[in-house]
């Protein structure tokens, strides 16, 4: 691979990124604002957060597209309890045990009894979309208390608490992939599963750990979300996984595990945010737009598999 090649392999989403925010800087009225800014940031915390577990979940050899579903069902959870108990904190720590509880299963299933990980979480998101009808009783459900809003609402320095949350949740799973032997074993396991086993990798560990990671983070993010909306829903919408795995694959992480890097997959995160929120200032027909991105994702995928073949 030439250092070109290595180079744009490495660093292309964020040259690509920062081009495209000068270029929407320069040419697009209400861009480059305050407010805008904070507007991308907030809504963009809730994929931030489950596009990072998401990066080291396929790092490690696996896709979950169950993110969705936990993203949905656990703020149900969530607000049945806080209508029950009228406890916030406790409500939060429902959710993220629900998280914990559809990781492991996912988890379970594919470590386990060894079924392909995108079946497995495909037929297990079905499974968990209904639990959300379960528990909301096919209704929509809302807070019983006011703090609810203030999960993702308060203001911190002019930004909201959702938004640091992302960004904490960022530095520690950057953190964790990059400067822990977890994070080393992650990469491990999804270069070569039976070399990371000989080396004394506990492969089925690593693996049912980034599931339970991914579940809580989509968990949380449905919190997030719902503090937002001051709702929840039960649904079987995809919408979620979709842009977090989106991101994570214009960021560059290989689909057939073994590289990535959170920090490329927050960049995309961006770039894929920009992109939407030019379209949406230049009021760009949304069915182009869905043509855009499509073939944004096109690209990634190749430029992977390219460079999956020159190496």
């Amino acid at each position: 691979m030439t250092n070109f090649a290595l180079f744009f392999r490495n660093y292309g989403i964020l040259v690509v990124t920062i081009g495209l925010f000068l270029l929407l800087a320069l040419t697009t009225d209400g861009f480059l604002t305050f407010r805008n800014m904070r507007n991308i940031l907030d809504q963009q915390s809730t994929v931030l957060i489950a596009a990072c577990f998401m990066t080291m979940c396929i790092i490690s050899g696996n896709f979950d597209v169950s993110a969705a579903s936990v993203f949905v069902a656990a703020p149900l959870v969530a607000l049945v309890v806080e209508n029950a108990t009228g406890s916030i904190p406790l409500a939060v720590l429902a959710a993220l045990l629900t998280g914990v509880l559809m990781g492991g299963f996912n988890g379970l299933v594919v470590t386990r009894l060894q079924v392909n990980s995108f079946i497995a979480t495909l037929a297990s998101s079905f499974m968990f979309f209904g639990v959300g009808y379960l528990v909301s009783d096919r209704s929509i459900l809302r807070p019983e208390t006011d703090g609810w809003r203030d999960i993702a609402r308060t203001r911190i320095f002019e930004l909201t608490s959702a938004t640091w949350f992302a960004f904490a949740i960022v530095i520690l799973a950057g953190f964790l992939l990059a400067r822990t032997r977890f994070g080393r074993n992650v990469y491990a396991c999804g270069a070569n599963r039976e070399a990371a086993r000989l080396a004394g990798v506990n492969v089925d560990r690593v693996q049912m750990i980034t599931f339970v990671l991914l579940a809580v983070s989509a968990a949380f993010a449905g919190v997030l979300n719902a503090s937002r909306t001051i709702s929840a829903q039960p649904s079987d919408d995809f919408s979620f996984v979709f842009a977090t795995l989106t991101a994570v694959i214009v960021g560059g992480t290989s689909i057939a595990g073994g590289q990535g890097a959170i920090w490329r997959t927050v960049v995309a995160v961006f770039f894929l945010a920009f992109l939407t929120n030019g379209f949406n200032l230049h009021q760009i027909d949304p069915i182009w737009q869905r043509l855009i991105e499509g073939m944004v994702i096109l690209a990634a995928v190749s430029v992977d598999a390219w460079t999956q073949r020159r190496h």
